[in-house]
């Protein structure tokens, strides 16, 4: 999908200086800088994965974990 965002100047030059050393596109560099600025602000996703692979090797998911895990995402710096 196309859209039109407007950076600051010397977030824009970053940016191109970063996808030119990646030898990346610019639109490749905005759209994983997204994908991973949505990542760190999703919690929740993190917490269904640890509860499906806890799912899946057969231990059950802990109210106590979840919860503390929650807290830890929510303050931490991603």
């Amino acid at each position: 999908m196309k859209i039109a965002v407007s950076v600051p100047d010397d977030v824009y030059e970053k940016a191109e200086q970063l996808a030119r050393q990646m030898k990346r596109s610019r639109s490749e560099v905005y759209s994983q800088a997204l994908a991973e600025y949505v990542a760190r602000h999703v919690p929740d996703r993190v917490t269904e994965a640890m509860d499906q692979a806890l799912a899946e090797i057969g231990e059950p998911a802990d109210n106590f974990l979840r919860a503390a895990s929650r807290r830890v995402l929510r303050r931490g710096d991603w």
